[in-house]
């Protein structure tokens, strides 16, 4: 399968437990961090629910 780089842009104070818990999910939760993961529809769908934290890096 294709990877897919994440870079957290965002900080995770004053944000909601779940939100939290998402970054978390996604290996992030500090500021600047980068992973590279699987793309699929998991992914995806916690990227769609934090455009305003986590940026995809190419």
């Amino acid at each position: 399968m294709a990877k897919i780089k994440l870079k957290q842009i965002g900080s995770p104070i004053r944000r909601p437990e779940s939100q939290k818990q998402i970054l978390i999910g996604l290996g992030l939760g500090k500021m600047n961090r980068v992973v590279e993961l699987e793309d699929t529809a998991e992914v995806r769908g916690a990227i769609a629910k934090l455009p305003h934290m986590v940026a995809v890096v190419d």
